[in-house]
């Protein structure tokens, strides 16, 4: 029997390890308005959710792009466009549409006439974020004027579905304002900060510059 302790011990000590795992990650989970597996998509808009409750309403929009660098006025423009777009989109089943943007249902805001570079659950597709450089950067290789980023909205029109092309502009119209460098370029690097929501605390804590970045290429 004391000859199979040796065997015996690691083995349990390994279970008792993955299920101790197991349970603090539900513990995390229940816990946090946003579930155990949070998508790109979720990741892209955390950063707004100021009280982080899983809920961002326009104030908290409001605030987050003056913590970016946006002037009041622009701010508010974007936060109330953006939500009364997408708010109504991210309401959970069950409750009245609002403006409120809800992150657990933000997959709710991907739609048609858009690169693809999330998919319909959130998740970031590298294939598809690779295709927008190989097919529309002329100028430079790895970044976006804004010419070519209209010329990227055009080509992705749903025909089928115009009322879709508004959203897409409004979106792009954001990211280029606030990922550009100081001649006009969107950069791979930036643009990828941008879908994974990594670039936002950057710009709040001046970490970065993006308009001021790449500002030798």
């Amino acid at each position: 029997m004391a000859g199979r302790w040796p065997v015996l011990m690691p083995s349990g000590l390994l279970v008792w390890i993955v299920c101790c795992t197991w349970a603090a990650q539900q513990s995390v989970a229940a816990s946090s308005p946003y579930g155990a597996n949070m998508t790109d998509l979720m990741h892209h808009v955390e950063f707004f959710d100021e009280n982080k409750d899983g809920i961002i309403t326009i104030t908290e929009s409001v605030k987050g792009f003056i913590a970016i660098g946006c002037d009041p006025a622009f701010a508010l423009t974007a936060a109330t466009s953006t939500h009364a777009a997408f708010g109504p989109l991210t309401t959970p089943p069950g409750k009245l549409p609002s403006t409120n943007i809800h992150v657990s249902h933000i997959n709710g805001a991907v739609h048609a006439s858009d690169t693809g570079a999330y998919d319909k659950k959130g998740n970031f597709v590298p294939k598809k974020f690779e295709r927008i450089f190989q097919r529309f950067a002329r100028t430079e290789p790895d970044a976006l004027s804004w010419l070519e980023v209209e010329t990227m909205l055009t080509a992705n029109r749903d025909l089928l579905k115009p009322w879709t092309w508004p959203a897409a502009e409004l979106e792009w119209q954001l990211i280029h304002f606030l990922g550009k460098d100081r001649h006009g370029y969107l950069h791979k690097d930036t643009l990828r900060g941008i879908y994974d929501g990594t670039v936002f605390p950057k710009l709040r804590d001046h970490t970065i510059d993006p308009h001021s970045a790449h500002s030798d290429a």
